[in-house]
């Protein structure tokens, strides 16, 4: 058996201001990776955070979506399925608690365009196989549900040529 590898993320969090009082103080704070463009990030608007900021919560959102299509892609890939279009309309659920709160359900809903439509069984049992490999859906404690939608590409429309 294959000996495991180990992967490290650097992050750095700066936030800088003064917490005088729980509505008295600003959220935003910057999210840096190195090499990476850096992300302004803030609290949700729910928590006195600025709304036109990524918080958190859509971080994990967005990170479990883009795990998922980043393998559904590479076993796509690696079966001769050729995908041309993928968009997801992910959405998370929290729910909070007196004392902070949890995830309770993350739905992803892509939607993919292959160029082949004897492919489809394959492709859509593919997300299964995705799914069950996505590092960041192993990594969560909530059920993470994927509800896809595959479609072959359309035929280009017959050049009927000028007359």
């Amino acid at each position: 058996m294959p000996e495991a590898r180990q992967h490290r993320y650097q992050v750095h969090t700066r936030w800088s201001g003064e917490t005088r009082g729980y509505d008295g103080y600003a959220r935003e704070h910057v999210i840096e990776v190195p090499d990476k463009p850096t992300l302004r990030v803030s609290a949700d608007p729910a928590f006195l955070g600025d709304a036109s900021c990524h918080n958190p919560e859509d971080l994990l959102v967005a990170a479990l979506s883009s795990c998922h299509m980043l393998w559904y892609l590479h076993l796509c890939a690696a079966k001769g399925i050729v995908v041309t279009g993928y968009e997801d309309a992910a959405e998370g659920t929290m729910e909070e608690a007196p004392h902070g709160g949890r995830f309770t359900l993350v739905v992803l809903r892509p939607v993919v365009t292959i160029t082949e439509a004897r492919h489809l069984d394959r492709a859509q049992s593919l997300h299964e196989r995705a799914h069950a490999a996505c590092f960041i859906a192993n990594s969560v404690s909530f059920p993470v549900r994927c509800e896809p939608a595959i479609h072959p590409a359309q035929p280009a429309p017959a050049d009927r040529g000028s007359v």
